[in-house]
């Protein structure tokens, strides 16, 4: 039971689209993550995730639309629905999503990250 400084947390890491497991509650992880560039299109079939913007800004790509989301703003991704986070500059994210959750959902890749890091 000790706090969490998340700057502290993230001048840990410089690496993008490589979430950190920052801590874990109820079947859940608290991760952080950096992104700068394109992800890949993916969906998670049986898990929502939540994207905060700690600094910067990102945009959510869906099939049929755009969704800005700027520092101090989150988004909520349901579960199926295909998406993929865009960044032109550096963005610093955490992310709340169920521990099942991969982070490349139903695509296995390069970016693919089957263990995670705890930081």
């Amino acid at each position: 039971m000790t706090k969490v400084n998340i700057s502290e947390k993230l001048s840990l890491f410089k690496d993008y689209w490589n979430p950190r497991i920052a801590g874990e509650l109820n079947g859940q992880y608290v991760k952080l993550a950096k992104f700068q560039g394109e992800f890949i299109w993916h969906k998670h079939d049986h898990e929502d995730e939540l994207f905060l913007v700690i600094k910067g800004e990102f945009i959510m790509e869906y099939k049929h639309r755009k969704e800005l989301i700027k520092e101090g703003e989150f988004i909520i991704v349901p579960r199926g629905v295909e998406h993929r986070p865009v960044a032109k500059e550096e963005v610093a994210v955490l992310l709340f999503e169920p521990k099942s959750t991969l982070n490349t959902g139903n695509i296995k890749d390069d970016l693919t990250k089957d263990t995670l890091e705890r930081i």
